[in-house]
């Protein structure tokens, strides 16, 4: 008995939900797919449509965004089956024993994670950003490499759960904005000694934003961990950031980052942004937070 929880907002996920449907009436095991739309515009609720129509389809709509963790706690509290498959709307199934791997694995395991990779190819320029960032996290997103941290690679795109160990820790909710409920969700886990096994079940993930909007993102998602940092203990940035403040180069080093501020966010947003500029932005931008 399965439950696939699928969290939206203005995207178009009919591919997704189509292909997850035709894999679960194979399985012949009851299977529900909720799709959860969390503030998307009434001029785009149209294109999940799917979902209403489907059988064992449940569209839920809420109109006020309620956040990555609010959306993902209602849909685990409005699942039915004990065993839940959460996966971001802008993912790709491309292995048709995608839904029958996860059933195997969850005979042994309560928590089971994919993973996910990007294509081979950047299809829109104005994304270079994300995909040159995603694209190098690819080379340590295989299974084998994940097993040997699990919990720090935990991750809410492709992962299945059991609801009693979901519900039991549910993602933070104090965490409106975007970044880091996937880090304190997998900080729990470990806390509890939940086992969490890796497996090479992918996806394929699209929703690339333009390098703009990944910036803001990012500068969002460093935000969240400056409030959170109390809670998420050690982080490679955060370790990073102490020592700077430990050995009294964090001054330092934030005037370098506030004189070649503006060139770091033109390589950023440029065609061929370096991954280690963005690195030094990111630290910038943190200890910016504190000063």
């Amino acid at each position: 008995m399965l439950s696939i929880l699928i969290p939206v907002k203005n995207f178009d996920s009919h591919r997704l939900i189509n292909e997850l449907h035709t894999q679960g009436e194979a399985l012949g095991i009851p299977f529900e797919i909720l799709v959860a739309e969390d503030g998307t515009d009434s001029g785009m609720l149209h294109l999940n449509k799917i979902a209403d129509i489907l059988l064992h389809c449940k569209r839920i709509v809420k109109k006020d965004n309620i956040g990555r963790a609010g959306i993902r706690n209602l849909l685990a509290h409005e699942a039915q089956y004990p065993n839940l498959i959460f996966i971001d709307s802008d993912a790709i199934v491309e292995k048709k024993d995608f839904l029958a791997a996860y059933i195997s694995a969850l005979k042994e395991y309560k928590v089971v994670c994919g993973g996910l990779h990007h294509a081979d190819e950047l299809s829109d320029k104005h994304c270079s950003l994300r995909y040159t960032y995603e694209k190098n996290a690819d080379k340590t997103r295989c299974a084998a490499t994940r097993n040997k941290a699990p919990y720090d690679k935990f991750t809410t795109f492709n992962f299945a759960i059991k609801r009693e160990v979901f519900t039991s820790i549910l993602f933070d909710k104090s965490i409106t904005e975007y970044g880091y409920e996937d880090v304190l969700f997998g900080k729990e886990l470990e806390k509890r000694g939940v086992e969490i096994l890796h497996i090479d079940n992918r996806l394929l993930h699209t929703g690339l934003e333009d390098n703009a909007t990944f910036l803001a993102k990012t500068e969002q998602s460093l935000t969240t961990l400056h409030g959170i940092r109390e809670k998420i203990g050690r982080t490679p940035l955060l370790n990073i950031a102490d020592k700077l403040t430990r050995y009294h180069l964090a001054g330092l080093f934030m005037r370098y980052w506030h004189y070649r501020r503006k060139h770091l966010r033109k390589n950023l947003l440029g065609n061929s942004p370096s991954l280690l500029k963005f690195n030094i932005y990111k630290l910038g931008y943190f200890l910016s937070l504190s000063r």
